[in-house]
């Protein structure tokens, strides 16, 4: 065990040399980490720094272990969440990379100590926990996106009607407001004045969000504008669609919610409190069960 405990030890002083030396080498970056480490130093938390510093090294290493059609498929899971503070393909790997080191060193640790238990959830955290956040931002975006689409199409329908072409229109409501659906629509209106017909830049919407309300907001104003429909009666339409497609989903999780509730209820609430009230009972009659059975 002394053997095991200084191998351990010497291990973390020439860590510490380690990365001193790796602090001060001119290490040559990818230029796509280097921006996103610049640029999104000020969007991300000091612990998320010292991640990325920690598994920088590690990006070229990461790619190959993923694959080409992998690391494309993450590529577009990145943007559907919309880069989370300020998050690249090759930021994602720095990161996967400083949480699988981390990890793997608190499993090493606490397996030579016999816990065998702790070290999977070390191990288990080190390798999924940043897709696990990017699973919840990606989720939280969708839901911000779905949240503010119904109200958004109702002041472009008034803004609309008041006079203004749907271009102008669009462009006029954006401004106002801000978050993710914001920032798509900016960049919509981006690749229409590079000269990206109306039909292509919606299309493209569609496709960087994978929301079921983002689709039907393109579909319903593409097939508007072939039928000839008013373009106002359209957005007010969506709207009251969405609206109702909300209420429906939310009808739908509470009806989910009440048999879970139930199920931990009965298996975890009740047998406790019967289990505290037999306790109570027990030590209030002073009864000897010893003298009872025999």
């Amino acid at each position: 065990m002394d053997l095991i405990l200084s191998l351990v030890i010497g291990l973390a002083v020439w860590g510490v040399f380690q990365g001193v030396r790796m602090y001060r080498a001119d290490a040559k970056l990818p230029g796509d980490l280097v921006s996103a480490l610049e640029s999104g130093s000020s969007r991300t938390s000091a612990t998320g720094s010292l991640i990325d510093k920690l598994g920088e090294r590690h990006v070229g290493r990461v790619h190959k272990i993923m694959g080409p059609k992998r690391v494309d498929k993450m590529r577009k899971k990145l943007d559907l969440a919309g880069n989370p503070n300020g998050m690249t393909i090759n930021r994602y790997a720095a990161r996967k990379a400083g949480y699988t080191i981390l990890g793997g060193a608190a499993a090493f640790a606490t397996l030579i100590n016999g816990q065998v238990f702790l070290a999977v959830i070390f191990g288990v955290y080190g390798l999924f926990w940043v897709d696990f956040l990017l699973r919840i931002a990606l989720q939280k975006r969708r839901d911000d996106i779905e949240r503010t689409l119904p109200d958004f199409l109702d002041v472009l329908a008034v803004v609309v009607s008041a006079g203004l072409g749907f271009r102008q229109a669009l462009e006029r409501v954006s401004e106002k407001y801000e978050g993710p659906w914001a920032d798509e629509l900016k960049i919509t209106l981006r690749q229409m004045d590079m000269g990206m017909g109306r039909r292509q830049a919606f299309e493209e919407l569609r496709r960087r969000n994978e929301s079921e309300q983002v689709s039907m907001f393109v579909s319903a104003l593409q097939q508007g504008e072939e039928l000839g429909a008013p373009i106002v009666d359209t957005l007010i339409q969506i709207a009251n669609d969405m609206r109702r497609t909300d209420a429906q989903l939310a009808r739908q999780k509470a009806s989910k919610a009440v048999p879970k509730a139930t199920l931990l209820i009965t298996s975890f609430m009740l047998p406790a409190t019967m289990i505290l009230i037999g306790v109570g009972f027990y030590y209030a009659s002073e009864v000897d069960f010893g003298t009872m059975f025999g």
